[in-house]
């Protein structure tokens, strides 16, 4: 039987394959949270009913009893499953999360989304409801990550936040000298977080990478990208230039309005607007990500690369 890990056993792993530990939530944490939430969530259930019901007596019209129940019942379920979809969504937790310091992520450290949330808190039904909580606390306790059930089959974890035993590595992109003119060229305003995310993680292991293979993924992403941004880059120009030129200009266009990229991990772990490190090393290998590419625009990838269609 799996006993109920620390903190020290709970981790990440980056896309840059760096392994970050947490303190993941305890029980009574996370029922002091859910506790507050209820309180919200009764709150809003016991306003509803009551101006549902002024506003029946006010029109002078009783609801049948069939049609009462349903519409209680619809409103139950609107206010146990939106209220925690519509929170976790935008914000990546709940009130009461964010009243004890907590935060849902996914098993990859990124920030979760509209699918993450609403299978939590569907699954919730049945792990506090259904079975009185009974069913999140078994799983939570076996679980070699603190997860309930819609933790699991959602792919996330409950993080208390501020509590990284490491941090990654700052990492700032700068376009190569001798690529001034190129990058000019390059409109890195369509890549999203999650475009970025694969650049950074491609560039930063690249040198750990098969030459074969480093040259097939920097084709490949460069060409999906390139697509993308309805670029087409001139010759000479390799896969990794492109790559680095647009995470480049993904960067600036934070620092432009003064704002940090779109995290690629748990909120406040990653840092891309620090000063540069020269050269930004590759994990687990000497070799800088610039040694890759030449001022003149050909690099270890390849002399050039054509985006499809």
């Amino acid at each position: 039987m799996q006993h109920a890990v620390t903190a020290q056993e709970t981790g990440i792993v980056t896309p840059e394959a760096v392994r970050l530990d947490f303190e993941s939530a305890n029980i009574p944490t996370r029922f002091l949270a859910m506790l507050v939430d209820l309180l919200i969530q009764g709150a809003v259930f016991v306003a509803v009913a009551l101006l549902g019901e002024a506003i029946s007596n006010g029109i002078g019209a009783s609801l049948p009893t069939w049609l009462g129940t349903t519409l209680v019942l619809l409103l139950l379920f609107v206010v146990l499953w939106g209220y925690p979809t519509t929170f976790e969504t935008l914000r990546g937790r709940t009130p009461g999360k964010a009243a004890m310091g907590l935060r849902v992520v996914t098993t990859e450290g990124a920030p979760i989304r509209f699918r993450h949330a609403a299978i939590r808190a569907a699954f919730g039904l049945i792990d506090f409801y259904l079975f009185f909580g009974g069913a999140a606390v078994l799983s939570v306790l076996l679980t070699k990550r603190q997860q309930r059930l819609g933790d699991i089959v959602a792919g996330t974890l409950v993080l208390r936040e501020r509590t990284a035993a490491q941090d990654v590595a700052p990492i700032t992109f700068s376009v190569p000298p001798g690529a001034e003119s190129y990058a000019q060229t390059v409109d890195a305003s369509g890549l999203d977080a999650g475009d970025y995310a694969a650049i950074r993680s491609f560039l930063l292991r690249s040198g750990t990478l098969d030459p074969a293979a480093r040259e097939r993924l920097g084709v490949t992403l460069a060409q999906r990208l390139a697509a993308r941004l309805s670029h087409v880059p001139p010759a000479g120009v390799s896969p990794e230039l492109f790559l680095v030129v647009a995470a480049a200009g993904y960067q600036q266009r934070f620092a432009a309005r003064g704002a940090a990229p779109a995290p690629v991990g748990p909120p406040a772990q990653v840092d891309d607007t620090a000063a540069p490190l020269e050269p930004a090393a590759v994990p687990g290998t000497a070799e800088p990500v610039s040694g890759a590419l030449r001022g003149d625009g050909t690099g270890a990838s390849g002399p050039g690369f054509q985006p499809p269609g």
